[in-house]
Protein backbone atom coordinates (compact mmCIF):
# COMPACT_ATOMS: atom_id res chain seq x y z
CA UNK A 1 0.00 0.00 0.00
CA UNK A 2 2.78 2.40 0.89
CA UNK A 3 4.44 1.81 -2.45
CA UNK A 4 1.20 2.42 -4.33
CA UNK A 5 0.50 5.62 -2.41
CA UNK A 6 4.01 6.98 -3.01
CA UNK A 7 3.76 6.21 -6.72
CA UNK A 8 0.42 7.97 -6.91
CA UNK A 9 1.85 10.94 -5.08
CA UNK A 10 4.72 11.13 -7.52
CA UNK A 11 2.51 10.95 -10.60
CA UNK A 12 1.71 14.71 -10.83
CA UNK A 13 5.40 15.50 -10.63
CA UNK A 14 6.09 13.34 -13.66
CA UNK A 15 4.21 15.72 -15.92
CA UNK A 16 7.18 17.94 -16.84
CA UNK A 17 9.09 15.00 -18.26
CA UNK A 18 5.98 13.76 -20.02
CA UNK A 19 5.55 17.13 -21.65
CA UNK A 20 8.68 16.57 -23.78
CA UNK A 21 6.66 15.78 -26.95
CA UNK A 22 4.81 19.07 -26.54
CA UNK A 23 8.12 20.88 -26.00
CA UNK A 24 9.49 19.20 -29.13
CA UNK A 25 6.64 20.59 -31.21
CA UNK A 26 7.17 24.02 -29.67
CA UNK A 27 10.81 23.90 -30.72
CA UNK A 28 9.73 23.06 -34.26
CA UNK A 29 7.24 25.92 -34.07
CA UNK A 30 10.16 28.28 -33.39
CA UNK A 31 11.20 27.86 -37.00
CA UNK A 32 7.69 28.60 -38.24
CA UNK A 33 7.38 31.68 -36.04
CA UNK A 34 10.67 33.11 -37.30
CA UNK A 35 9.79 32.54 -40.94
CA UNK A 36 6.25 33.89 -40.47
CA UNK A 37 7.50 37.07 -38.81
CA UNK A 38 9.97 37.82 -41.56
CA UNK A 39 7.51 37.00 -44.36
CA UNK A 40 4.96 39.26 -42.68
CA UNK A 41 7.57 42.00 -42.42
CA UNK A 42 8.25 41.65 -46.13
CA UNK A 43 4.55 41.70 -47.10
CA UNK A 44 3.69 44.68 -44.89
CA UNK A 45 6.76 46.63 -45.92
CA UNK A 46 8.16 46.71 -42.41
CA UNK A 47 11.63 46.60 -43.91
CA UNK A 48 11.45 50.36 -44.52
CA UNK A 49 10.66 51.03 -40.86
CA UNK A 50 13.40 48.64 -39.84
CA UNK A 51 15.75 50.58 -42.08
CA UNK A 52 14.75 53.80 -40.34
CA UNK A 53 15.38 52.22 -36.95
CA UNK A 54 18.76 50.99 -38.19
CA UNK A 55 19.65 54.51 -39.36
CA UNK A 56 18.61 55.98 -36.03
CA UNK A 57 20.69 53.41 -34.12
CA UNK A 58 23.66 54.13 -36.41
CA UNK A 59 23.28 57.88 -35.83
CA UNK A 60 23.85 57.32 -32.12
CA UNK A 61 27.29 55.90 -32.76
CA UNK A 62 28.68 53.91 -29.86
CA UNK A 63 25.50 54.64 -27.89
CA UNK A 64 23.35 52.81 -30.46
CA UNK A 65 23.69 49.34 -28.89
CA UNK A 66 23.15 50.87 -25.44
CA UNK A 67 19.94 52.52 -26.63
CA UNK A 68 18.71 49.25 -28.09
CA UNK A 69 19.47 47.40 -24.84
CA UNK A 70 17.57 50.05 -22.91
CA UNK A 71 14.55 49.78 -25.23
CA UNK A 72 14.61 45.98 -25.01
CA UNK A 73 14.91 46.03 -21.21
CA UNK A 74 12.00 48.45 -20.79
CA UNK A 75 9.89 46.35 -23.17
CA UNK A 76 10.65 43.23 -21.11
CA UNK A 77 9.69 44.87 -17.82
CA UNK A 78 6.52 46.21 -19.47
CA UNK A 79 5.72 42.62 -20.54
CA UNK A 80 5.76 43.56 -24.22
CA UNK A 81 6.58 40.77 -26.71
CA UNK A 82 10.34 40.71 -27.16
CA UNK A 83 10.51 38.43 -30.19
CA UNK A 84 10.07 41.28 -32.67
CA UNK A 85 12.97 43.17 -31.07
CA UNK A 86 15.11 40.03 -31.09
CA UNK A 87 14.50 39.58 -34.81
CA UNK A 88 15.17 43.29 -35.37
CA UNK A 89 18.50 42.96 -33.58
CA UNK A 90 19.59 40.30 -36.04
CA UNK A 91 18.69 42.53 -38.98
CA UNK A 92 20.27 45.67 -37.52
CA UNK A 93 23.43 44.43 -35.81
CA UNK A 94 24.11 41.12 -37.54
CA UNK A 95 24.65 37.76 -35.88
CA UNK A 96 27.55 38.29 -33.47
CA UNK A 97 26.79 41.76 -32.08
CA UNK A 98 23.06 41.04 -32.22
CA UNK A 99 23.42 37.97 -30.01
CA UNK A 100 25.56 39.89 -27.51
CA UNK A 101 23.07 42.77 -27.33
CA UNK A 102 19.93 40.65 -27.06
CA UNK A 103 21.54 38.30 -24.54
CA UNK A 104 22.53 41.25 -22.33
CA UNK A 105 19.17 42.99 -22.71
CA UNK A 106 16.99 39.93 -22.15
CA UNK A 107 19.00 38.91 -19.07
CA UNK A 108 18.87 42.43 -17.65
CA UNK A 109 15.14 42.70 -18.29
CA UNK A 110 14.45 39.26 -16.81
CA UNK A 111 16.55 40.14 -13.75
CA UNK A 112 14.63 43.36 -13.13
CA UNK A 113 11.32 41.51 -13.45
CA UNK A 114 12.53 38.91 -10.93
CA UNK A 115 13.58 41.59 -8.42
CA UNK A 116 10.34 43.54 -8.85
CA UNK A 117 8.31 40.40 -8.23
CA UNK A 118 10.37 39.23 -5.26
CA UNK A 119 10.65 42.52 -3.38
CA UNK A 120 7.87 44.72 -4.71
CA UNK A 121 5.52 42.25 -6.37
CA UNK A 122 2.39 42.72 -4.39
CA UNK A 123 -1.11 43.48 -5.57
CA UNK A 124 -1.51 43.43 -9.33
CA UNK A 125 1.60 41.43 -10.27
CA UNK A 126 1.06 38.69 -7.69
CA UNK A 127 -2.64 38.46 -8.54
CA UNK A 128 -1.89 38.37 -12.27
CA UNK A 129 0.64 35.57 -11.91
CA UNK A 130 -1.46 33.64 -9.41
CA UNK A 131 -4.47 33.67 -11.78
CA UNK A 132 -2.40 31.92 -14.42
CA UNK A 133 -3.02 28.18 -14.18
CA UNK A 134 0.55 27.41 -15.21
CA UNK A 135 2.00 29.36 -12.28
CA UNK A 136 0.75 26.80 -9.75
CA UNK A 137 2.66 24.14 -11.68
CA UNK A 138 5.71 26.41 -11.93
CA UNK A 139 5.72 26.97 -8.16
CA UNK A 140 5.34 23.26 -7.52
CA UNK A 141 8.15 22.38 -9.91
CA UNK A 142 10.49 25.00 -8.43
CA UNK A 143 10.05 23.48 -4.99
CA UNK A 144 10.88 20.03 -6.30
CA UNK A 145 13.64 20.74 -8.81
CA UNK A 146 15.12 24.02 -7.52
CA UNK A 147 17.45 25.76 -9.97
CA UNK A 148 16.87 23.06 -12.57
CA UNK A 149 13.40 24.50 -13.19
CA UNK A 150 15.01 27.72 -14.46
CA UNK A 151 17.02 25.74 -17.00
CA UNK A 152 13.97 23.71 -18.03
CA UNK A 153 11.65 26.65 -18.57
CA UNK A 154 14.26 28.86 -20.24
CA UNK A 155 15.64 26.27 -22.62
CA UNK A 156 12.35 24.61 -23.52
CA UNK A 157 9.47 27.11 -23.93
CA UNK A 158 6.95 25.50 -21.58
CA UNK A 159 5.83 28.83 -20.07
CA UNK A 160 5.27 32.32 -21.55
CA UNK A 161 8.50 34.35 -21.29
CA UNK A 162 6.86 37.40 -19.66
CA UNK A 163 4.99 35.36 -17.05
CA UNK A 164 8.14 33.38 -16.31
CA UNK A 165 10.22 36.50 -15.57
CA UNK A 166 7.85 37.63 -12.84
CA UNK A 167 6.58 34.20 -11.80
CA UNK A 168 10.01 32.87 -10.84
CA UNK A 169 10.40 35.84 -8.52
CA UNK A 170 7.67 34.37 -6.32
CA UNK A 171 9.31 30.94 -6.14
CA UNK A 172 12.12 29.62 -3.94
CA UNK A 173 14.76 29.92 -6.68
CA UNK A 174 17.89 31.80 -5.55
CA UNK A 175 18.67 35.10 -7.25
CA UNK A 176 22.17 34.31 -8.56
CA UNK A 177 21.03 30.88 -9.72
CA UNK A 178 18.15 32.52 -11.56
CA UNK A 179 20.34 35.12 -13.26
CA UNK A 180 23.07 32.72 -14.37
CA UNK A 181 20.78 29.95 -15.61
CA UNK A 182 18.46 32.45 -17.28
CA UNK A 183 21.37 33.94 -19.23
CA UNK A 184 22.86 30.55 -20.09
CA UNK A 185 19.65 28.81 -21.10
CA UNK A 186 18.14 31.74 -22.99
CA UNK A 187 21.32 31.96 -25.07
CA UNK A 188 20.53 29.10 -27.52
CA UNK A 189 17.12 30.58 -28.32
CA UNK A 190 18.67 34.02 -28.70
CA UNK A 191 21.26 32.68 -31.13
CA UNK A 192 18.57 30.85 -33.08
CA UNK A 193 16.33 33.88 -33.61
CA UNK A 194 19.06 36.49 -34.10
CA UNK A 195 21.11 34.38 -36.51
CA UNK A 196 17.92 33.25 -38.24
CA UNK A 197 16.82 36.84 -38.77
CA UNK A 198 20.27 37.81 -40.01
CA UNK A 199 20.32 34.87 -42.42
CA UNK A 200 16.87 35.55 -43.84
CA UNK A 201 17.40 39.29 -44.25
CA UNK A 202 20.75 38.72 -45.94
CA UNK A 203 19.19 36.08 -48.16
CA UNK A 204 16.38 38.42 -49.20
CA UNK A 205 18.77 41.32 -49.74
CA UNK A 206 21.60 39.54 -51.53
CA UNK A 207 19.57 36.83 -53.24
CA UNK A 208 21.93 34.13 -52.00
CA UNK A 209 21.63 31.61 -49.21
CA UNK A 210 24.10 32.39 -46.36
CA UNK A 211 25.03 28.76 -45.79
CA UNK A 212 27.32 29.51 -42.85
CA UNK A 213 24.46 31.08 -40.92
CA UNK A 214 22.14 28.28 -41.95
CA UNK A 215 24.67 25.80 -40.58
CA UNK A 216 24.71 27.69 -37.28
CA UNK A 217 20.91 27.53 -37.15
CA UNK A 218 20.88 23.78 -37.71
CA UNK A 219 23.56 23.28 -35.03
CA UNK A 220 21.70 25.42 -32.48
CA UNK A 221 18.40 23.71 -33.20
CA UNK A 222 20.08 20.33 -32.75
CA UNK A 223 21.65 21.52 -29.48
CA UNK A 224 18.29 22.70 -28.10
CA UNK A 225 16.68 19.39 -29.03
CA UNK A 226 19.53 17.44 -27.42
CA UNK A 227 19.38 19.51 -24.24
CA UNK A 228 15.64 18.89 -24.07
CA UNK A 229 16.35 15.15 -24.02
CA UNK A 230 19.06 15.58 -21.37
CA UNK A 231 16.69 17.56 -19.16
CA UNK A 232 13.99 14.93 -19.65
CA UNK A 233 16.39 12.24 -18.38
CA UNK A 234 17.40 14.38 -15.40
CA UNK A 235 13.76 14.91 -14.50
CA UNK A 236 13.03 11.21 -14.79
CA UNK A 237 16.02 10.39 -12.58
CA UNK A 238 14.99 13.00 -10.01
CA UNK A 239 11.45 11.64 -9.94
CA UNK A 240 12.75 8.09 -9.47
CA UNK A 241 14.98 9.15 -6.55
CA UNK A 242 12.10 11.07 -4.98
CA UNK A 243 9.82 8.06 -5.28
CA UNK A 244 12.43 5.78 -3.73
CA UNK A 245 12.90 8.23 -0.87
CA UNK A 246 9.19 8.33 -0.14
CA UNK A 247 8.98 4.53 -0.29
CA UNK A 248 11.90 4.26 2.15
CA UNK A 249 10.20 6.63 4.62
CA UNK A 250 6.94 4.69 4.40
CA UNK A 251 8.74 1.42 5.05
Amino acid sequence: MATTQSQNAATPNAEPAGSAPQAKWKLIAMVGVLVALLVLAKVLGLGDRLGQLKEWIASLGAWGPVAFILIYTIATVAMAPGLALTVAAGAIFGSVLGVVIVSAASTLGATLCFLIARYYGRGFIRDWVARNEKFAKLDEMSGQYGGLIVAITRLVPLFPFNMLNYGLGFTKVRFLTYVFLSWLCMLPGTVFYVVGADALFKGLKEGEVPWTLVGVLVAVFGFITWMGLVIKKKLAKSETETTRGVVGEKM
